[in-house]
């Protein structure tokens, strides 16, 4: 059999068509490969170029050219005007018991967990959130998976230095129920929450003194405080028993002002109606006294004038008018004359002199 010339065999078909084939496959492969060399980097991010694992620069936002991978490698991490916020959940209660053993639930291991001891040894509850943002890139990048626990235990050593540097009222007035519009609460909860922010940015200065600089920095902190339910109900009952004592002591100031006005009424009463006594007994007194003063006054001035007969011949009759019986006996000598008098007179209700 011969072959004719010009024509290929299947199997010479076959070939070609699969090496065709292959060629396209490595044409798109290679191209694909280079397009992905193209990163885009959004305007909040900045993207960290990795050589073989090492990082050797950072660019902005916009389109980012490196080698494809395995060569280099290009990871985003947010940029500096970017913050991020993080809620610090190892202060809660319920997470600090599902670390606890059940059986030491019951003991000092479940009773402490989630409370704070304040400097005048009281105990409160503290829910954190920290807002954050990356100030160095690279280290940002390169320890990634450590910046969550760190900030959880940053967050965890600031409120306890914070906590034991403060009464427990100078704590509480970070809770939702308290005043918004009292200026002094509001300035000492913003000196705690900047002093709990300058505690955690003194932790990672430290860190970063010792060549662990995490590549963050902390913005502000929120702090929102409570007090443990058993002691939410010792509250509440001594508030309760403080307001009804207040209300007792104004209902007994009331009362007493009610009593003192009374008394004052009734003392302004016996006071006018004894100045009114006190004038009649004076104007009696004075109209009783007048014939005798201005006998007194006319002897004085030996103007007597037989005002002194007069007046006793006046006395006397009105007395022997009223006398059943008279005697009368010459001065000097009681055996002169007896005179008997007629019938008693009936008594007559006149003012004695």
């Amino acid at each position: 059999m011969t072959r004719t010339p010009g024509k290929s065999t299947p199997w010479g078909q076959s070939y070609r068509i699969a090496f065709f084939t292959l060629y396209g496959a490595a044409i798109i492969a290679a191209c694909g490969w280079l397009f992905s060399s193209i990163y885009p980097v959004a305007p909040d991010s900045r993207a960290i170029v990795f050589r073989f694992g090492k990082p050797v620069r950072v660019e902005g936002a916009g389109l980012l050219f490196a080698w494809p991978y395995p060569i280099e490698r290009v990871e985003q991490v947010l940029g500096a005007e970017r913050i991020l916020g993080r809620d610090v959940l190892v202060l809660q209660r319920e997470r600090q018991l599902d670390q606890v053993n059940s059986w030491e639930r019951d003991g000092d291991a479940g009773a402490g967990a989630g409370y704070l001891l304040t400097g005048d040894a009281g105990v409160v509850q503290l829910n954190v959130r920290v807002f954050w943002h990356v100030s160095d890139p690279v280290r940002f990048a390169l320890q990634r998976p450590h910046i969550d626990p760190l900030i959880d235990r940053l967050a965890e050593r600031a409120a306890t230095v914070v906590c034991e540097g403060r009464d427990l009222d100078s704590i509480l007035v970070t809770r939702p129920e308290a005043l918004q519009n009292d200026s002094h609460a509001a300035q000492e909860r913003a000196q705690l929450r900047s002093d709990f922010r300058q505690a955690m940015a003194r932790s990672l200065t430290a860190l970063a003194s010792g060549g662990n600089d995490p590549g963050i920095r902390i913005d502000r902190v929120d702090i929102t405080s409570s007090l443990p339910q058993d002691a939410v109900a010792a509250f509440n009952a001594v508030l309760a028993a403080g307001q009804q004592a207040d209300q007792t002591i104004a209902s007994a100031r009331t009362a007493a002002a009610l009593r003192i006005l009374r008394a004052q009424q009734q003392s302004d009463r016996l006071l006018q109606q004894a100045q009114a006594y006190r004038q009649e007994a004076l104007a009696q007194a004075n109209i009783d006294t007048r014939t005798i003063l201005q006998l007194a006054q006319a002897r004085r001035e030996g103007l007597d004038g037989g005002l002194l007969q007069r007046l006793w011949r006046d006395k006397v009759t009105r007395i022997l008018a009223q006398a059943g019986q008279v005697i009368t006996v010459t001065s000097g000598d009681d055996s002169r004359l007896i005179l008997q008098g007629g019938s008693p007179a009936p008594i007559v209700n006149e003012k004695k002199p």
